[in-house]
């Protein structure tokens, strides 16, 4: 089963919209989405706090900054969501 993750931090203005859109898109294809708070992990804030947010497709970077919906849906497609 496809699995959806972002990375994200309280205070990111570009997380809020990420989070909505993978959100929506995840609920309507029944795809797993888990959104992980960087925040007081010095593991994941060295890897991924100069690039939030992130969302990863089964374990694999897709998207950083910012999430194209159109394209999420084609690379959710791809990965057999």
């Amino acid at each position: 089963m496809t699995s959806v993750a972002v990375y994200w931090a309280p205070g990111c203005h570009l997380c809020e919209p990420v989070k909505a859109t993978a959100r929506a898109v995840c609920a309507e294809l029944g795809v797993e989405l888990r959104e992980i708070d960087i925040t007081g992990d010095d593991g994941l804030e060295a890897q991924y706090r100069a690039s939030l947010p992130v969302v990863e497709i089964d374990g694999r970077r897709a998207f950083k900054y910012h999430l194209d919906e159109g394209e999420f849906r084609r690379r959710l497609a791809r990965a057999g969501a």
